[in-house]
């Protein structure tokens, strides 16, 4: 399998961003990812979806996604073009909401404690190693195991089954 490289700019956040600030429970009456993104991470931080490219990736500090257990939450950051989640912890249901619609998340406390707002980082999920480019440094993450980086790429638990 060829290794899955993602590249993006830095949107920093501190401890324990509950699902209802990366999707304020206001806008839970549709699952329609376009109309989610535009209100990702609303509550928390105003301009995200202003600022936000494509490929972009947030780095938080600890707990991140606790709260509520919908899935919601990681659609509107894969919708808002996020590539990936890299944090101290993730509650586990939001870990797993990711997972199953491909959302790469990691945890790598040595990452997020070197890695600032605004910075760009490379990330590698079949070795799990993050080079922030901006510092030349580079932190290392637990790698994906193979099932995982399959559903990742099939962007998604249904993607993958359904190629399977």
């Amino acid at each position: 399998m060829s290794d899955i490289i993602l590249k993006g700019t830095v949107h920093k956040y501190g401890s324990n961003v509950n699902t209802d600030e990366i999707i304020p429970a206001r806008y839970l009456n549709t699952t329609d990812p376009e109309i989610l993104a535009k209100y990702c991470m609303e509550d928390i931080d105003k301009d995200f979806v202003k600022r936000v490219k494509k490929g972009d990736i947030i780095v938080a500090e600890n707990n991140f996604g606790c709260g509520s257990s919908r899935e919601h939450a990681p659609i509107a950051i894969k919708a808002a073009g996020v590539s990936a989640v890299i944090a101290n912890s993730f509650a586990r249901i939001f870990f797993r909401n990711a997972i199953n619609i491909g959302l790469p998340i990691l945890e790598s406390p040595e990452a997020v404690k070197a890695i600032k707002n605004g910075d760009t980082i490379e990330i590698n999920l079949n070795k799990g190693i993050i080079k922030n480019l901006t510092k030349k440094e580079e932190y290392k993450a637990q790698p994906f195991p193979e099932f995982m980086q399959k559903i990742i790429k099939a962007g998604g638990l249904l993607g993958y089954i359904k190629n399977n």
